[in-house]
């Protein structure tokens, strides 16, 4: 993931995903390219902003005082509370002045190497629909919200917003690999479900801790789940779970941490040690791990969100 290993790549261009990668497939609507961006960002409805603003509002509720200060002050930066789906242009206007990123719609969840070759050149892809009242607490799609309230905010702190562009060059390697599910992995456990040490104790930065009100409350003070200190190789060799609270979070230190712990790690050396498969399941505890808490496992031992289990 260092520039020295990145630079056979050419980034300027859409990669080719190779034979024999092992990809969800997805169908591409026909109104978009082989970029898969929307012609335009569409038009919300006044239900729709609605939407957008009824979960702003209680995402606020619970975040204060659990969400880490570089999304806060990006909220801040972006004026992501004025009403209303926000305008991609003028968030685009704003993170470039900012860090050089920019925001795009797209139809969908799109493919890996689409998805990587967008963050390698400094643009993150928004899901262009926005949930329904009848899916407020739950969808199984990334959508607006998850993606500009999420994600976006957290594009405003340069070396996080580094973090990301190298993430999407590194996939180019691990497409070479064919390691593109333990790539994966790091994102999961980063991007998506992460926590930091601020003020001696974890707060949140992963994205989709930060747009679930359960999650947020649950990641911080549950006695349910485990919270161990990232190890980038441990990380990418466990499992993760897409539908349901998570059963351990891994902490970084700073995002200069992440930074480091991932950009200047020897990929290639890695991918040739990792198997097809996940080593750990999402709930182990293992020798290496430097532990801040062995969790009791009670949530997801009574049967997680299926079975009405308390978030405990």
């Amino acid at each position: 993931m260092t520039a020295s290993e990145t630079l056979p790549f050419n980034f300027t261009r859409l990669p080719d995903l190779p034979d024999g990668i092992f990809t969800a497939p997805l169908q591409r609507p026909a109104r978009v390219g082989e970029d898969w961006l929307e012609p335009v960002q569409r038009t919300y409805t006044a239900e729709e902003h609605a939407i957008w603003d009824k979960l702003y509002a209680r995402q606020m509720d619970v975040l204060p005082g659990r969400a880490c200060s570089a999304f806060l002050k990006g909220l801040e930066r972006l004026d992501l509370g004025r009403g209303g789906v926000p305008d991609f242009a003028r968030l685009s206007d704003g993170l470039g002045a900012l860090t050089g990123w920019s925001v795009v719609p797209v139809p969908m969840l799109i493919p890996d190497h689409v998805f990587f070759w967008h963050l390698a050149n400094r643009r993150f892809p928004a899901g262009n629909f926005i949930r329904t009242r009848e899916t407020f607490d739950y969808i199984q799609e990334p959508d607006v919200f998850h993606d500009v309230f999420g994600h976006v905010p957290m594009l405003t702190d340069p070396t996080y917003a580094d973090y990301m562009q190298e993430y999407g060059r590194a996939g180019w390697k691990a497409m070479r690999h064919n390691r593109l599910k333990s790539l994966g992995a790091l994102y999961w456990y980063t991007v998506e479900f992460g926590l930091v040490i601020e003020d001696g104790a974890p707060r949140v930065y992963g994205a989709g801790i930060l747009s679930g009100p359960r999650e947020a409350v649950f990641a911080l003070e549950g006695q349910s789940p485990n919270r161990i200190m990232l190890n980038v190789d441990r990380v990418m060799r466990t499992d993760y779970v897409i539908d349901d609270l998570q059963p351990t979070y891994f902490v970084i230190e700073s995002f200069e941490d992440l930074y480091h712990q991932t950009v200047e790690r020897d990929f290639d050396r890695l991918y040739r040690g990792l198997g097809p498969g996940f080593t750990y399941a999402n709930t182990a505890v293992i020798d290496v791990d430097d532990v801040l808490q062995r969790g009791t496992l009670e949530y997801h031992l009574r049967g997680g969100r299926g079975s009405g289990a308390a978030p405990v």
